[in-house]
């Protein structure tokens, strides 16, 4: 075996420059610092599991982790001796130095070396020459840059150790260690409250303290209790009595189909590995679930004749779809097998796409802006594996970016992220902790509709192509549901609470009955409203506010006479006492105008986001 120790020292390594990185922007070197912690934490790692073999270690949006592949996975002492390593890899400030190596050799040494991701990652690099960079021992593949010495990399945290999949295998190999990185002390404290800030409201934790959803290793999805379910309703009555106002119609079809829908879409091709398929005896695919309502929608439009009077033809579905996705992908209501979708599919023809878009982008708004949600959109271009001809992708993006350019809109572009089918502008909502989560999408398509020989008749009597627009605003209504969980911290707006009112008798002897009739009068003016009794009125009020129920209405003699009740309001100091029939108005006047009726609590999330230290799923290369 070649004497690699010798082979490295021939290198011509070259150090970071100091005065290089100081010249830098505050969020490159912030990126730079986190790059370099991933190769910290390996340093240290290595320390702990020496026969660890390493995947890719990028810089993420508010720290770096380092995908790798060990016996066994961690256990918590072992995360505290990296944690502890890390501390004096960073102390010893090692320099960081860069050679270039030519693809040949850099094969040659991962291979003997048993780095089969590093092999794998050099396939796609092929008559490049490559760079390796090293701290101390460490020698990883790597296009950099780094910070000048592992000395910038002090106040670092580690957070998690949990399974990741290597290039799209199922089921997961590799375990990644993940972190946070800043450039200060008070930095790295107040990014660590903002941690546990968003562990207290994880969606999955909420769920179940307040009896919304829970989830079970054999359930594709979330099991929906009664008052989760309250929820997802009044979010489809606001989706139903929104869309008619812009002119969309809804529809209904199966989940179930033959393969030939989806080889007519072209799906099967490109999806289909996703799909959930069921095999007739001999085990060929007989029946496939649905992944998406694309293509039905287009058998729905063919059902009839279309002249251009009719266009636009905004046609909405929101059917229960399945996707087979792996294992380590899913994470509550985030990211699940089975959920629902607010698709619309327009038809139009060219001339009315960027008056189409603009609409879309104003339905946007008034979506979001009912919950007091912040967004920012992208738009996803050509990817690798794609349908159709270049020229009509290229027109396709243009008329994109034109509409958004058109509406006044900020955009950025993300090279090779679009669907197969066409481009899109992706939509990411802001939650109240400054967290980023992908939902809504604009696609633009020209293959559907030739696919499927849709028509319609022109106004010079020419049977023409329309185009369709692709569109979706909650997404996964499961995911947006997980999303206002944490947004309002479980405690929503008075419409869309589960529990609206809980009526507390002070004395169920004297109070009962009055009690009863305020609960009528509630329920009766189409409030959610509960009566609470049997235990103290002190651990009653608890209850009702560990539950975050917006009104909390306690009667006892004086309002028994007067015929009023005393008002708390959920996280409100002031206390009122008002008649009944004016906080029945009050409660219904809210649900009737969905207001937004409680404190967004945020925790200066421009502290956190760094626009230019956007996550990276790739290897820096």
């Amino acid at each position: 075996m070649k004497d690699w120790d010798r082979w490295l020292q021939e290198r011509e390594w070259s150090p970071v420059q100091p005065e290089e990185f100081r010249a830098l922007p505050a969020d490159e070197k912030l990126r730079r610092i986190r790059h370099s912690a991933a190769h910290v934490m390996a340093t240290a790692l290595r320390q702990v599991r020496p026969g660890a073999r390493f995947a890719i270690g990028p810089a993420t949006e508010h720290g770096f982790f380092y995908d790798v592949r060990l016996d066994a996975p961690l256990t918590p002492e072992e995360i505290k001796a990296v944690q502890e390593g890390m501390g004096q890899v960073a102390k010893a400030k090692q320099p960081f130095e860069v050679a270039v190596v030519p693809h040949a050799e850099a094969v040659e040494y991962f291979r003997d070396k048993g780095e089969q991701y590093k092999l794998d990652i050099l396939e796609k690099l092929v008559d490049q020459t490559v760079t390796f960079y090293r701290n101390g021992d460490f020698v990883d593949l790597c296009a950099g840059p780094h910070v000048p010495d592992t000395g910038f990399c002090h106040y670092v945290k580690l957070l998690a150790a949990s399974p990741a999949h290597w290039r799209g295998e199922q089921n997961p190999s590799l375990q990644r260690v993940s972190g946070t990185a800043w450039d200060s002390k008070d930095a790295l404290k107040n990014y660590l409250a903002f941690v546990e800030e968003a562990k207290a409201r994880d969606h999955r934790v909420l769920g179940a303290a307040l009896d919304l959803f829970s989830f079970h290793p054999w359930a594709a999805s979330a099991l929906w209790h009664p008052k989760g379910l309250i929820i997802r309703n009044e979010l489809g009555r606001f989706w139903r009595e929104l869309q008619p106002e812009y002119g969309y119609v809804e529809i209904l079809n199966p989940v179930l189909y033959k393969p030939e829908l989806f080889h007519q879409s072209g799906h099967w091709e490109n999806y289909h590995e996703d799909m959930f398929i069921v095999r007739d005896q001999e085990g060929d695919p007989d029946w496939a679930i649905k992944p998406m309502n694309c293509p039905d929608t287009m058998l729905y439009y063919k059902t009839s004749a279309h002249s251009y009077r009719e266009l636009p033809l905004r046609v909405a579905e929101s059917q229960v779809l399945h996707r087979n996705e792996v294992t380590g992908a899913l994470h509550g209501l985030m990211r699940t097998r089975s959920f629902v979708q607010d698709d619309a599919h327009i038809f139009l023809a060219p001339e009315q796409v960027q008056d189409e878009i603009r609409q879309l982008l104003e339905l946007v708004d008034r979506f979001y802006s009912v919950f007091g949600l912040q967004y920012s959109m992208k738009l996803s271009t050509r990817p690798e594996k794609f349908m159709g001809e270049i020229e009509q992708w290229n027109a396709a993006e243009l008329a994109l970016k034109e509409a958004m350019e058109a509406a006044g809109r900020e955009y950025w572009v993300d090279e090779g992220d679009g669907a197969f089918y066409g481009p899109k502008i992706d939509i990411s909502i802001q939650d109240s902790l400054g967290r980023k989560w992908q939902c809504g999408t604009i696609q633009l398509d020209f293959q559907l509709p030739q696919r499927f020989e849709l028509e319609y008749m022109a106004q010079d009597g020419t049977r023409q192509t329309p185009i369709v627009i692709h569109r979706a605003i909650f997404g996964s209504l499961e995911r947006f549901v997980g999303v206002i969980v944490e947004h309002f911290a479980g405690a929503f707006p008075v419409w869309l609470a589960p529990v609206q009112a809980v009526v507390l008798p002070i004395s169920d002897e004297k109070h009962l009955e009055y009690a009863q009739e305020v609960t009528a009068r509630l329920r009766k003016a189409g409030v959610r409203a509960e009566l609470a009794q049997y235990e103290s009125l002190n651990y009653r009020i608890r209850q009702a506010e560990k539950q975050k129920v917006p009104y909390i209405l306690v009667v006892g003699d004086r309002e028994q006479e007067e015929r009023t009740t005393a008002v708390r309001r959920h996280k409100v100091k002031e206390q009122r006492v008002a008649p009944v029939a004016d906080v029945v108005l009050e409660i219904s006047d809210k649900v009737k105008s969905r207001e937004l009726d409680v404190h967004v609590a945020t925790m200066a999330a421009a502290k956190f986001v760094e626009p230019s230290a956007a996550t990276t799923e790739e290897n820096p290369y």
